[in-house]
C-alpha cells in the first residue's frame, strides 16, 4: 500500500472516530498502519521505536520516492533512549497550546536556522479537502529563530506519546521529523536535542508561500474536525505574547492582524485563555 493510500485509509477510520462511530482504542490500528508505511521495519525492534522508524522512512523516501534530508536514525534514537530516561519534543504550532500527550516537564525557548511560516495545508484538523486550512511549518533560514515549547517525555510515556504524535503529525498532518538543537529561554539552562515535525514542499497538501493578506483570507473561512483555522492562528499569537513578549514574530502577527480585521465588522474574536499546563516547568 502506498503512503497516500495508507494515509487516506487511516483518515477515513479517524473520521469515523471523531464522528462517534468508531470509539474503540485505536493504538493497535496505528501499529498496523505503521508497519504498512514502513515495509522494511524489523520485527525485532522495540515497539516504541516503530513509530520513529515510520517517521524516518517517510522522511527519507518522501512522496513519490524522492529523497529528503535525513534527520536521525532509528539506531541512534534507540541508543539515546537507553542512555537517557527521557526525550524532548519541540512544538511551534498547535503543540504549544494543545500538546495532547503526557509529558514530564516543558521549557519555552527557540531553535535556530528555521522560520515559522503558514505554508502547510491541513485538510483534516482545521480544514477539509475543499478548503484546506493554513497551518505552520518550518522553513530553513540560517539567520532565523523559531520560538515554541519543548516537552520532556519520560521513558514510560515514550511509546504512547510517539503513537499519538505519529497519528496527529505524520499520518494526518503530513509532517516528517528531524532533530534540532533547542535553546531554553532561561539562559542558565544548557541547549538540548529535540524531535521536531516539519512539513516540506514535497508533501501533496503543502500550500507554499502567499501574501499575509491572502493567507488570512484563507484562514478566515476554513474549519475542520478540531475547530476553525482562526483559532489556530489566534491561540498561537496569544502564546507568543504571553510567553515570549520580547519576540516580534512579524509573519504570525501580521496574519493575525489581517484575520482580526476580517472579523472586526462582526464583533471581533475573543482572545483565548492559554492552558496553564504550559507553566508546568
Amino acid at each position: 500500500m502506498s503512503y497516500e493510500g495508507a494515509r487516506e485509509k487511516e483518515r477515513e477510520r479517524v473520521t469515523r472516530y471523531y464522528d462517534g462511530i468508531d470509539t474503540h482504542d485505536s493504538r493497535d490500528d496505528v501499529c498496523v498502519l505503521s508497519l504498512i508505511l514502513c515495509e522494511s521495519v524489523s520485527t525485532s525492534l522495540d515497539r516504541r521505536v516503530i513509530f520513529v522508524t515510520v517517521t524516518v522512512e517517510c522522511s527519507k523516501k518522501g512522496v513519490g520516492g524522492k529523497k529528503k534530508k535525513k534527520g536521525f536514525t532509528v539506531e541512534s534514537f534507540k541508543d539515546r533512549l537507553k542512555e537517557k530516561s527521557s526525550m524532548w519534543i519541540f512544538g511551534y504550532g498547535s503543540l504549544v497550546w494543545k500538546p495532547g500527550f503526557a509529558f514530564q516537564s516543558s521549557k519555552i525557548g527557540f531553535i535556530k536556522g528555521y522560520k515559522r511560516r503558514f505554508w502547510h495545508g491541513d485538510d483534516f484538523y482545521r480544514g477539509d479537502k475543499e478548503r484546506p486550512a493554513r497551518v505552520a511549518t518550518l522553513v530553513e533560514d540560517w539567520d532565523a529563530h523559531t520560538w515554541g515549547v519543548a516537552y520532556e517525555v519520560t521513558d514510560s510515556h515514550a511509546e504512547e506519546s510517539l503513537q499519538y504524535l505519529n497519528m496527529r503529525e505524520v499520518v494526518l498532518g503530513g509532517y516528517v521529523t528531524q532533530t534540532v538543537e533547542f535553546t531554553p529561554k532561561d539562559g542558565d539552562q544548557a541547549p538540548l536535542l529535540a524531535l521536531v515535525y516539519i512539513a516540506t514542499a514535497s508533501n501533496p497538501i503543502y500550500l507554499g508561500p502567499a501574501s499575509d493578506k491572502d493567507i488570512a483570507a484563507q484562514v478566515a473561512v476554513c474549519s475542520g474536525k478540531t475547530g476553525p483555522n482562526v483559532e489556530y492562528v489566534v491561540r498561537l499569537a496569544e502564546f507568543m505574547r504571553l510567553f515570549c513578549p520580547e519576540v516580534d514574530d512579524e509573519h504570525l502577527f501580521s496574519i493575525e492582524a489581517e484575520v482580526l480585521n476580517i472579523f472586526s465588522d462582526s464583533g471581533g474574536i475573543e482572545s483565548p485563555k492559554q492552558n496553564a499546563v504550559l507553566l508546568k516547568a
